[in-house]
């Protein structure tokens, strides 16, 4: 991996834009959704119906396109550089979907957002993850972060189905946070094993495991970009689970490394709950936003 300022001055744009474009892609997605009909949880004729819609397709285009730069950053940078920068991704979106939605942008739902990017990006930065990595987690722990990961997404998909308005947003929200960390973290692993050969992920189960979990993650998002009136709230959810999911994969099954500083410990549980203040400011000022346009 090339180093040095040069390298930075390709990554860090690289980043920047691919977090845009990302953010983006969200605000085309979730407003194409509220163009067609309301669709079950998990029901796929939504993607066939979203299919016929251009915005949905330019969102498309801008998560490959943004995808693609961040591919580019990280081969410029490490991931450590790299992380923080892609969850601006939660204020471009904000940006993108008042101007598609024609409405000028709230202070206070800008404020949430800038709430959840400083704290993940400080909880990324203080912990380090994925440094000096070490042979695959033997024991119980893998075990208990699965079933805790299966719980999550059970809790998130049940307090769907039984709650109403921003509630059943949120319970989609967070099954989607998981299940997008759980495709990275596989993901992971299917990059390790092809790059012993290009063969060797089709001889493992992962590989098939992401091929279910991934799609079943992106179609919870569309569930949740139109069941959500705002798309800030729900989003910030999704970024903070996505990459805290797939550190803790890193971690207790894959061998890898965090910083265990008592100091950057500390700092990061306060990072943490800058991060589930600036939710709780979104889903607070998102529901009174709703309540004032439905008056």
């Amino acid at each position: 991996m090339p180093t040095g300022p040069s390298a930075l001055e390709v990554a860090v744009p690289a980043a920047v834009v691919g977090a845009a474009l990302m953010g983006l892609a969200s605000a085309a997605q979730a407003r194409a959704t509220k163009q067609v009909e309301v669709a079950r949880t998990l029901d796929p004729s939504l993607l066939t119906h979203l299919a016929h819609r251009p915005l949905w397709l330019a969102g498309i285009v801008a998560t490959v396109a943004g995808l693609a730069l961040q591919l580019v950053a990280l081969a410029f940078a490490p991931l450590l550089v790299v992380q923080p920068l892609l969850v601006t991704s939660l204020i471009f979106a904000g940006l993108f979907a008042d101007r598609l939605d024609r409405r000028r942008p709230d202070a206070v739902l800008g404020a949430g957002s800038l709430m959840c990017v400083a704290g993940l990006a400080a909880v990324l930065v203080l912990t380090r993850p994925g440094e000096d990595g070490t042979p695959a987690v033997s024991g119980p722990a893998p075990v208990v972060l699965a079933l805790t990961l299966a719980g999550l997404t059970v809790v998130g998909l049940a307090v769907s189905v039984l709650r109403h308005g921003a509630s059943r947003v949120l319970g989609l929200a967070v099954a989607t946070g998981v299940l997008y960390g759980v495709t990275a973290g596989l993901m992971k692993v299917v990059a390790g094993q092809a790059r012993e050969s290009l063969a060797e992920p089709f001889t493992h189960p992962v590989l098939y495991v992401v091929c279910i979990v991934g799609p079943l993650g992106f179609l919870l998002s569309q569930n949740t970009f139109q069941r959500g009136e705002f798309l800030t709230p729900a989003l910030a959810v999704i970024t903070a689970l996505d990459p805290l999911v797939g550190v803790a994969i890193g971690v207790w099954w894959l061998g890898e490394t965090v910083n265990h500083d008592p100091g950057a410990l500390a700092g990061a549980g306060l990072a943490g709950l800058v991060v589930v203040a600036g939710i709780v400011v979104l889903s607070a000022r998102a529901a009174r936003l709703t309540h004032e346009e439905s008056r």
